[in-house]
């Protein structure tokens, strides 16, 4: 029974539908733009009350970023800038920290603090919190639900981000395969043009992502792509100048593809062209390089731990990515577009992908232990669930891998008869088109060379052609058409070459899909810089008090009955060792007084092992509790629990913690 290869227009329908549907699921899920530096700390903490104005606010960042004059901004409860604009350098050693002086005299409120920067590796973050002088407030200030690289400016860039991998993975991959497996596919149309579309896709991406940089870390308008000042400003940046060096090393990648598909293709001495190889492969190996650095010098090799390490094994990651699935896009349109492949060219291949694969290994095994750093971050963070997901495919693409080199081993090798194969490579499917340009006449002649006949068999047509340069050429072209036709229904009958196709194409499906959550990967905050955030948010929660000063707090709380929602503002003066007075306000979310039946408090010391001390405050009027010599034995970080029934069945327990003495 003849073993028949799917066509190719069905196959890749399939590839496209797959690559888009994957890569959407991807996107949707992933956070807009995730942070590759956290927020740690701030001075005042989130939610602090402080009974006098600061002089500045403080914010520290577990990797550098880069400040503009509005990157942190301070808005007071009628939304009007409280800040000075003049941010400050306050970073020391490992300590990345900036500042933003306030003005005098500010009163009484809640005031909002909203920043927005870049980090080191190109992803924009921002972030916004609260605190109150003297009292918290109502507050005016709405800030957009819309995080820093998100809608559609963010969804475009991550597209371009995806395009962009893609494109260089078939520009140098397909190049590498032209050059290491298969020289004589310089000539072969269907390979030129994939490897020209990877030129032109990496190319139109990465103009893309240079124009959608600005309102990407910025505004998040469309229409800002084309805003010229803030080219400039990008141009101006580590990213700017790495997609501007991408540029200039495409413009050399240009010649190297022209030279290779056009002198290198035409060489016929062994010498001369074994020479232009070398040149061409030494050339493009460093161009290829380049490329890979911009990515490497701009994104996450180059901010953490170890960059000067990190960033060489990342080019050699991104080169070995593409060594493997450039050059299986350009086996993959060989097999279905050309009537012959040699068996050479596909066993010098599957060793080219096995060599790519243990370097993947060996460099993806670094990148994971520096991006994730610990087990738990491996399965408690998004980065390192993706990263798992990432295993797993790299394992299903060697198992399919594997079962592609078993059919390659049993491939034949037995060459069509007719023609040589270098004419049929080289004309590809183009004589196809040439019998669409015949007359009726020729277009008869040529269904009987189909049946069998010959293309020059003697008759009218034959005569004309004979006198009729045109004629002569569109028979040569139809003679040719049929030589590929034939050539291929022998491929599609070899069994062997069919089952290398469905194989290749499987493993060509599975790399578009691991293409994808790399691409989200790259985009996704570290795991080891989400546990070191995770980190300082709770060893910095609740305000810090100021001494023989009040300790106040502010606590939202839910019994989830009737009136159930509301707000604790509990007060602890003076805020220090020894007694204290008790002040606890329950209101409503309006911010009027909410009359419950019981509100108790317990205050535990868990690093003494000391409590839960309770406290019973006695009801002053509606909404108002208060308690006289509540004893705080020694100074620390102390949690408040307060507990709230506002019926017979529904009650609640809010707590915070704080630091008294």
């Amino acid at each position: 029974m003849t073993t028949t290869a799917p066509r190719l227009g069905t196959a890749l329908a399939r590839l496209l539908i797959l690559a888009a549907a994957l890569l959407g699921t991807l996107l949707a899920g992933a956070a807009p733009a995730s942070a590759h530096a956290a927020l740690t700390g701030s001075d005042p903490k989130d939610g602090a009350v402080v009974a006098t104005a600061p002089k500045e606010v403080n914010l520290t960042f577990s990797e550098q970023v880069a400040m503009s004059t509005d990157s942190i901004r301070v808005l007071d409860p009628a939304g009007r800038r409280a800040d000075t604009g003049e941010i400050r350098d306050l970073c020391s050693g490992a300590i990345v920290r900036y500042g933003v002086g306030l003005r005098a005299g500010l009163p009484d409120g809640t005031y909002t603090v909203a920043w927005q920067t870049v980090s080191a590796d190109s992803h924009p973050i921002s972030g916004a919190f609260t605190f109150s002088i003297g009292a918290p407030s109502t507050t005016s200030v709405a800030l957009p639900d819309r995080s820093a690289g998100g809608g559609i400016v963010g969804t475009l860039y991550g597209l371009a981000r995806y395009l962009s991998y893609a494109g260089f993975a078939v520009l140098v991959g397909g190049g590498a395969f032209v050059l290491a497996c298969w020289p004589r596919g310089a000539s072969v149309r269907p390979v030129q043009q994939t490897v020209v579309r990877g030129w032109l896709t990496l190319t139109g991406a990465t103009l893309v992502m240079l124009l959608l940089r600005n309102p990407y870390t910025g505004s998040g308008e469309l229409s800002d792509a084309f805003d010229l000042a803030g080219l400039k400003t990008v141009l101006e940046t580590k990213t700017g100048a790495a997609l501007t060096s991408r540029l200039l090393l495409l413009g050399a990648a240009a010649l190297f593809v022209a030279v290779l598909f056009g002198s290198y293709a035409r060489r016929t001495d062994p010498k001369e062209k074994k020479d232009l190889s070398f040149g061409l492969a030494l050339g493009g190996t460093v161009v290829a390089a380049g490329i890979a650095g911009t990515w490497a010098l701009a994104e996450h090799a180059s901010t953490g731990i170890q960059p000067g390490i990190a960033m060489p094994v990342d080019i050699l990651h991104l080169l070995a990515v593409a060594a493997w699935f450039g050059g299986l896009t350009v086996l993959l349109v060989s097999l279905y577009r050309t009537p012959y492949v040699d068996r050479s060219a596909v066993e010098r291949f599957s060793r080219v992908a096995f060599g790519a694969v243990l370097v993947l290994a060996a460099t993806g095994l670094y990148q994971s232990w520096r991006q994730v750093g610990s087990w738990s971050a491996l399965t408690g963070t998004r980065y390192g669930q993706l990263l798992l997901v990432k295993i797993g495919l790299v394992c299903v693409l060697i198992g399919i891998a594997w079962i592609s080199r078993r059919w390659t081993r049993r491939l034949a090798d037995a060459k069509p008869t007719g023609e040589a194969p270098h004419e049929a490579d080289e004309t590809g499917e183009a004589g196809e088109a040439g019998t669409a340009e015949g007359s009726g006449e020729t277009q008869e002649t040529t269904e009987k060379t189909a049946d069998g006949t010959t293309a020059d068999a003697g008759g009218p047509a034959t005569d004309e052609a004979a006198t009729d340069p045109e004629r002569a050429a569109q028979l040569a072209r139809q003679r040719v058409a049929v030589a590929t036709a034939r050539r291929k229904r022998e491929r599609d009958a070899d069994p062997e070459r069919a089952g290398l196709r469905r194989s290749v194409l499987t493993e060509a499906a599975v790399a578009v899909v691991l293409l994808a959550v790399t691409t989200v990967l790259t985009s996704t905050e570290p795991g080891r810089t989400e546990e070191e955030a995770a980190r300082g948010g709770n060893a910095s929660s609740g305000p810090a008090a100021v001494p023989d000063r009040p300790v106040d707090i502010r606590l939202p709380f839910d019994t989830g009955g009737a009136e159930g929602k509301g707000i604790v503002r509990l007060s602890l003066d003076p805020g220090r060792t020894g007694a204290n007075a008790l002040h606890l306000y329950v209101e409503r979310p309006n911010g009027k007084p909410l009359d419950v039946p019981e509100v108790k408090v317990a205050l535990t010391l868990e690093a003494k092992d000391i409590g839960p001390l309770p406290v019973a405050p006695d009801r002053i009027q509606t909404g108002h509790w208060s308690a006289s010599g509540v004893q705080i034995p020694i100074s620390g970080d102390w949690r408040i629990q307060v507990t709230v029934r506002t019926s017979e069945i529904d009650q609640t327990t809010v707590e915070k913690n704080v630091k008294i003495g």
